[in-house]
């Protein structure tokens, strides 16, 4: 198991550890009590990096050439 709460993990780090739990869950090797924390752990895991790519998402801006200048919009706007 992660030593680190989720929520103190970077990105690329929750994400990796969610990789690890994948492939424990499909070895089909871990016992049901393990098999329950590890879901609960990755759950904490995919909220945790949801929450942080809305926020990277809301922080993009999209530049674009509107008539010849150069406009911001936020990033999704479509």
């Amino acid at each position: 198991m992660a030593e680190n709460r989720p929520e103190e993990l970077t990105f690329e780090q929750a994400l990796a550890r969610l990789e690890e739990i994948v492939r424990a869950l499909e070895s089909g090797n871990v016992p049901l009590e393990d098999l329950i924390k590890l879901y609960d752990e990755g759950s904490a895991l995919v909220k945790n990096c949801t929450d942080k790519l809305q926020k990277a998402e809301e922080k993009v801006k999209l530049l674009q050439v509107k008539d010849g200048k150069i406009t911001e919009e936020d990033f999704g706007n479509e």
